[in-house]
This record gives structure tokens, C-alpha cells and sequence, in this order.
């Protein structure tokens, strides 16, 4: 099955995708027609490499991301310091399914890769189930771990033959990105798969 990826500001870099493969990357309207059978996605925004998210130990094993039935007593954001260690100290069950909704938060901004010597298994093992790519991490961090860190880290431009992995967001162009940041995602393809759209 091949389908097509086009956002509405980027139509120039619209991609093909077979299987969990990038097959071509270029114009839609050359695309369509070269591939007529081809299933057609169309988003907003612009369309991206993805990010990489250099922080992947401290948001998936020191962050503890709350189930939504606890948000009446745990609140909906990540929590940090000492308040998650005495959460994962009491029961330390819950580091597996804090990491799988944190993976979760990641896809849903956007984040294809991530960088960081992981150490827990649980995190090791939602991370490798999410088939998200893991990187070098850059020799310095500038600022305080984040789901949409600053500054944003766009992955290498797609290629035919890459993973198909990327990510597209509803701003105007890259650099209304960077000033609006990543929760502006509205859909994350992982190996050829939708792993996260906007409701």
C-alpha cells in the first residue's frame, strides 16, 4: 500500500510512503500522478523530518507522567524531583506505565528520535516498542528538559529509502515552529505508521 503525506504550506516536500519506507519525496502534483493508486493523507501545516528530543532519560525515567484517572489528585503534567521518585519509590510499577504515556507525549509532539542512555528496562522497553530512533546526544543541553524542547531539533531532510519517520505540524512554516514549539503537532508517522493525529 502506498500512501501520500501532503500539508497544506509544504506541498513541495510531499512523501510517498511503502511500507515503513520513504519511497519518493517531492512535488504532490508529480507524485499524484506518477502514483494515482496511491491513498492520499492531507494535513495542515507544514510537514518535518521530525524532532529529536535529547532528553529521553530525564522525561522517561525521572518525570513521572500521570494516568489520566489520576488527574484529580496527580494533576495532567509531568511531575519531577522528589515528589516522582517518592511516586516511583512507593511503587515502583508505575515507572513502566509513567514511560509508556511519556512515549506517548513524545509522539504527540512530534519527537521521531530520542537521545540519552536509558537505564530502567521499562523505559527501554517502551521506547523499543514505539520504534523511536535513538540518537547521540548532543555534547550540550541548553535548557531544562522538555516535551518540546528549545531550541528544536529537526532530523535530516527525508530521503528515498530512509525510514519513513516525520512529523507534521499546523504552523505556517519552520520558523512559526520554533516560536509556537511542538505541541502544535498534528500527526507523527513512525516506520510507515500513524502513531499519533490530533483529535
Amino acid at each position: 500500500m502506498l500512501t501520500l503525506h501532503v500539508a497544506e504550506h509544504t506541498p513541495e516536500t510531499t512523501v510517498l510512503v511503502s511500507g515503513a519506507s520513504v519511497a519518493a519525496v517531492g512535488p504532490y502534483d508529480d507524485l499524484a500522478a506518477s502514483h494515482p493508486s496511491a491513498r492520499v493523507r492531507r494535513w495542515p501545516g507544514i510537514l518535518t523530518p521530525g524532532l529529536l528530543n535529547p532528553y529521553a532519560p530525564e522525561l522517561l525515567e525521572a518525570m513521572y507522567h500521570p494516568d489520566p484517572r489520576e488527574a484529580d489528585t496527580l494533576g495532567v503534567d509531568p511531575i519531577g524531583g522528589e515528589r516522582a521518585r517518592a511516586l516511583f519509590a512507593a511503587d515502583p510499577a508505575r515507572l513502566g506505565a509513567s514511560a509508556r504515556r511519556g512515549v506517548q507525549r513524545l509522539l504527540a509532539h512530534g519527537t521521531v528520535a530520542v537521545a540519552g542512555d536509558l537505564r530502567a528496562r521499562p523505559a527501554i522497553d517502551a521506547l523499543r516498542r514505539a520504534s523511536l530512533a535513538q540518537a547521540h546526544r548532543p555534547p550540550s543541553l541548553p535548557g531544562p528538559p522538555s516535551l518540546s524542547p528549545s531550541p528544536l531539533i529537526l532530523l535530516p531532510p527525508l530521503s528515498p529509502g530512509s525510514p519513513a519517520r516525520f512529523a507534521i505540524f499546523d504552523v505556517q512554516d519552520r520558523r512559526d515552529l520554533v516560536r509556537r514549539g511542538a505541541s502544535t503537532c498534528v500527526a507523527t508517522v513512525v516506520e510507515g505508521r500513524l502513531v499519533y493525529r490530533a483529535r
